[in-house]
């Protein structure tokens, strides 16, 4: 039986939950959530160094006039998980830079209801 490592979410600083766990309002997030857990417990980051990573994000957004709101937490979360495996280098800025302008052809060339597959040609 493998064992699961859930990392101590009161480290993180303000992360949305509710009774039952941390809250998502678009799958985004929640994959970029799981991501993050994933890579923390493959060793890629300890989980201080994950706190350290997104604070250092929040704080840098709030000083150039994120308002804090709650609803870019995420995308704090999204620069940190970046920042970290362009650190660890598992991959690259540009190729982040790529993949997600690759992302963003493909989502426009989806029909609306349909699964949107990212082709490495785009």
């Amino acid at each position: 039986m493998t064992q699961t490592i859930v990392p101590d979410l009161a480290a993180l600083p303000h992360i949305p939950c509710d009774a039952e766990g941390p809250v998502f309002r678009e799958p985004w997030e929640a994959h970029a959530f799981a991501l993050a857990v994933t890579l923390h417990q493959r060793g890629l980051f300890t989980w201080a160094e994950w706190a350290e990573t997104l604070s250092g994000e929040i704080r840098a957004a709030q000083a150039a006039g994120d308002p804090d709101t709650g609803e870019t937490y995420y995308s704090h979360w999204l620069a940190a998980l970046e920042r970290l495996v362009i650190a660890k280098g598992v991959t690259s800025a540009p190729a982040i830079a790529d993949t997600t302008a690759a992302w963003h052809r493909a989502a426009e060339a989806t029909p609306h209801g349909q699964p949107i597959v990212l082709d490495a040609r785009m």
